[in-house]
């Protein structure tokens, strides 16, 4: 897909209105999950989340709250280089990502990681702030997990920020920098993260990170929606799970297919868990994508409650808009089902 069709894709939701009725997009109408019966014994093996939910669940006042069990934000340092001439090696950059770790976090134990992108006009610190001023957000993951509602999981949270903290306000180049950012996210960033904290992969070699991909997952909202879905593009080697929220990419479902096929990997492998609100100026173009794609001519993409039976689910949240409650209410969902099989 051209940059200049992604563009459109993105700019189009923006000016769009909600012409179409808001519902539970989970589950699949037709009778067939799209899977022949190898490929769902196959998925069976790999059926590490849970089930989606009927509807979204709100996120508890009382969670606002700083939990008795916290975990810990640590900011990671690293080395990486200027975006666009990555390949070249010619401009060094040193960049910092947040890094959430579980409360009772133990370096000896294996834990599934989550890489959770910004949108427009943020950074790193934007999500769950910093660890001396942390958003209510981190409050929310530490009494998920302490009431068994999520599995204790590293979170990431790197910024696709390149050159200046203010790039990620300039429209069209973010729409640039999402498209590069799997350079440094591969190369860089997650080397940087799984060689410090414990997670699946027994080394860093790019082998190791594909041997270990069943247990990591790549998320964002608005342009950090768009950054998963270039994520999805060029990295399924690393990533199993992912989770876009009110951003497109493209409303080409067979174009979308085309992407797994040409990574070398079949619908039984990965999980997407959409989420939107009804009144977001992006949903119009965001249910779009998710359609054409459940109607890929091929079947690669299909709803289902569970990996057992599907790789895509869309939740949608009447009367939300565009905006950070929507946003952490989206994460908190969606991070409850990720590896959590015996909720």
């Amino acid at each position: 897909m051209k940059k200049e069709k992604i563009f459109i894709s993105f700019v189009f939701c923006t000016i769009v209105l909600n012409l179409v009725s808001c519902t539970n997009l989970n589950t699949n109408s037709k009778q067939t999950t799209g899977f022949d019966t190898q490929e769902v014994e196959d998925m069976e093996t790999k059926n590490l989340s849970g089930v989606i939910p009927d509807k979204l669940e709100y996120i508890p006042d009382s969670y606002k709250q700083p939990a008795t069990q916290q975990g810990t934000l640590n900011k990671l340092t690293y080395q990486t280089w200027e975006s666009f001439t990555y390949e070249n090696h010619t401009q060094r950059l040193t960049k910092d990502a947040w890094v959430y770790l579980p409360y009772d976090y133990l370096q000896d134990q294996q834990y599934n990681i989550f890489y959770l992108s910004h949108g427009g006009w943020s950074n790193e610190t934007t999500l769950m702030g910093t660890d001396r001023n942390p958003t209510y957000f981190k409050n929310v993951i530490d009494h998920a997990i302490e009431d068994g509602k999520m599995q204790p999981m590293i979170l990431v949270f790197p910024t696709y920020n390149n050159t200046s903290e203010s790039d990620s306000g300039d429209y069209s180049l973010a729409l640039e920098l999402t498209d590069q950012f799997h350079n440094e996210l591969i190369n860089d960033l997650i080397p940087a993260v799984e060689s410090k904290y414990s997670t699946y992969a027994k080394d860093t070699t790019l082998e190791g990170l594909k041997e270990s991909r069943d247990h990591r997952g790549f998320g964002g909202f608005s342009m950090g929606s768009v950054n998963t879905w270039c994520t999805f593009r060029y990295c399924l080697d690393y990533f199993r799970y992912f989770m876009p929220m009110s951003g497109s990419y493209s409303t080409d479902g067979d174009y979308m297919a085309q992407l797994v096929k040409e990574q070398g990997y079949k619908p039984e492998d990965f999980f997407i868990f959409a989420a939107s609100g009804s009144d977001d100026f992006a949903y119009s173009s965001f249910r779009s994508q998710i359609m054409a794609m459940e109607n890929a001519s091929d079947n690669t993409f299909r709803f289902g409650t569970s990996e057992s039976n599907g790789n895509l689910a869309f939740l949608v949240r009447e009367g939300y808009s565009h905006d950070a409650t929507a946003n952490y209410e989206y994460m908190y969902n969606d991070l409850c089902f990720f590896w959590n099989s015996k909720r």
